[in-house]
């Protein structure tokens, strides 16, 4: 698939999560939506990784490029910021923390799971 058919899937996905979005009853981001939706497809061996590996592989090289609009928007702020940046670093801090911490019991559950059930995700029965 070339890169336009690619970028037009990804937005049509994009658009239909924001369509579903703006029909719910109660507020529900758009592009959380749409991840559902690409996530099921992808599941669901719909879209198969390497028709759309052209244009995400494109988007995960150049991340660091769309975290500069937000880095921008701190910067302009610093003068309504600048008496409150101790307790920003430290909600920062701690929040990373345990962020880490929940990632990693999560992931060690998960490995555990999955080292107690490798036998039946194969197919095998347990005895």
């Amino acid at each position: 698939m070339n890169i336009c058919m690619q970028i037009a899937l990804l937005f049509f996905i994009c658009l239909l999560g924001q369509a579903i979005s703006l029909v719910l009853p109660f507020p529900f981001p758009g592009n959380i939506i749409a991840m559902i939706i690409l996530f099921i497809l992808l599941s669901m061996k719909v879209i198969k990784p390497e028709k759309i590996q052209d244009f995400t592989g494109f988007l995960l090289a150049n991340m660091a490029f769309f975290f500069v609009p937000a880095g921008v928007s701190i910067l302009e702020s610093y003068p309504i910021m600048k008496d409150s940046l101790l307790p920003i670093f430290l909600v920062c801090l701690f929040s990373t923390i345990i962020t880490f911490f929940v990632t990693f019991a999560t992931v060690k559950l998960v490995v555990a799971w999955q080292a107690k059930h490798s036998t039946t995700l194969k197919g095998e029965k347990r005895p």
